[in-house]
């Protein structure tokens, strides 16, 4: 009975430990260290989550939201031919951000999807809010319906192109964000696209892929989606199919213009070896 009661004031104490430093259960095993401040990686298949950290902290999310918008996009089933063009009211005021489209650039909706997502374009996403049929208001209205249609209780999203710090989720949302997303074969070609290009009225303009581990032969990515703006912080979300599994890999608010690539590259190569993940935890479970 003393020895019961010894673990169990140890158990306790490990508990809130992991509490205080925003780590749950799932990390108390050795894992990669991770310089994003949200994190969760989950199997797609299941919904376990192998990773998580300060996993349900509700924070901004920058051009993630880009997913968001085009699901709505889809959804209304608009005519993905037809035309658009960049106006003075697509410039992003806020943050002032760079675009290489300039006014007057003319788009399909097509184009300004694979943009958005491709390149995280604002003014091709603002473009796509405000020809909406019904407008961006209504575009918007249909953005926090299609967040409430996933059961996400703490989404809440004020823009097409998540330039407002007031488009947030959790980590846990973001994954759950992915993996409808990533039911859509558009939003899968065209975030994993790796360069596109459009005419431009001075001739063609190039466009590349936000996300470098596109370029690597090391990944099978299916889906992808970064993000940045101050109060996010540098921003990314994969389904990508990692040691034999599909996986949801969110990482939020990481430090530095690289830092989230290399997250991403430490969670693959736990989870691809020495010894597979599943095999790891299988015998942890045997021993307990």
């Amino acid at each position: 009975m003393l020895h019961i009661r010894s673990f169990s004031m140890h158990f306790s104490r490990l508990v809130a430990a992991l509490a205080l430093t925003g780590l749950t259960l799932v990390q108390a095993a050795p894992g990669p260290r991770l310089r994003a401040a949200s994190v969760i990686v989950q199997d797609q298949r299941t919904g376990e989550a192998l990773l998580a950290k300060r996993a349900d902290d509700v924070v901004p999310v920058a051009s993630l939201t880009k997913l968001v918008t085009a699901m709505v996009l889809l959804d209304a089933k608009v005519d993905l031919q037809a035309p658009l063009t960049i106006l003075e009211e697509d410039k992003d005021t806020l943050r002032h951000s760079r675009s290489r489209l300039p006014v007057g650039t003319p788009l399909t909706r097509q184009e300004a999807l694979t943009l958005a997502l491709m390149a995280s374009e604002n003014r091709a996403a603002h473009a796509l809010g405000r020809t909406f049929p019904g407008g961006m208001g209504v575009f918007v209205a249909a953005m926090n319906a299609k967040a409430r249609a996933l059961g996400l209780g703490s989404a809440r999203f004020i823009d097409p192109a998540g330039l407002s710090s007031g488009n947030v989720a959790s980590a846990k949302e973001m994954a759950r964000i992915v993996d409808a997303a990533a039911h859509y074969p558009v939003i899968r070609a065209c975030s994993t696209r790796e360069q596109a290009e459009v005419a431009g009225r001075r001739g063609p303009i190039r466009f590349h892929n936000t996300n470098a581990l596109l370029q690597s032969s090391r990944w099978r990515i299916g889906l992808s989606k970064t993000g940045f703006i101050e109060e996010s912080g540098q921003c990314l979300v994969m389904q990508a199919q990692v040691g034999h599994r599909p996986l949801l890999i969110v990482l939020l608010d990481a430090n530095g213009p690289h830092s989230r690539f290399d997250d991403a590259d430490r969670i693959r190569r736990w989870v691809e070896g020495p010894e597979p993940v599943v095999k790891r935890r299988v015998r942890r479970h045997r021993r307990a």
